[in-house]
């Protein structure tokens, strides 16, 4: 047999509570209380299985529930974790406009006031920024051909009728 650290006095105490009908951990708690001590629920169902006092009149203690294994767990809520893939359309290739004219790549440093300021570069990561550099038209930051790659297609007040501006005027 196992030695334990159980005294006479603290099995006699087991053997009363059992006899009173109290639940394991109810016995441990009260032993603990009386006499000073740190048995554990499972100590007092230990002690009892060792004394003969666990049998036919009173049932041995049910085992703890079992947390659900995480496959179990999967199987049962997969279907609401589980997304469906987004299907993704074929989309048309948008044909990019351009212009036919070779920009002289100017740092900012280096543009003049009439200058065209169309940049270039600056897509990729620490790649410079440079500028067309040639001459700008008149009420305009770029040249006549990127003047006219900014402006979208249409007429002027097409484009302007997705646009709003307001203008002060002096009240009298």
């Amino acid at each position: 047999m196992q030695s334990t650290n159980w005294t006479p006095e603290h099995s006699n105490a087991l053997r009363e509570y059992l006899a009173k009908g109290m639940s394991y951990s109810e016995i441990a708690a009260a032993i603990n209380a009386k006499f000073k001590t740190g048995y554990s629920r499972n100590a007092a169902i230990g002690r009892a299985k060792r004394m003969g006092l666990v049998g036919p009149d009173r049932p041995e203690p049910a085992p703890k529930a079992k947390a659900p294994r995480l496959h179990k767990l999967r199987e049962r809520y997969a279907s609401g974790l589980m997304r469906p893939i987004p299907v993704f359309e074929r989309v048309e290739i948008v044909k990019l406009r351009c212009v036919d004219i070779v920009p002289r790549h100017l740092s900012l440093a280096h543009l003049e006031p009439s200058d065209c300021r169309y940049p270039y570069g600056g897509d990729d990561e620490g790649e410079a920024i440079t500028f067309c550099g040639h001459p700008r038209r008149k009420d305009s930051s770029y040249c006549v051909p990127h003047f006219h790659l900014t402006r979208g297609p249409g007429t002027r007040s097409e484009r302007a009728a997705g646009t709003v501006s307001l203008k002060l005027v002096e009240a009298a």
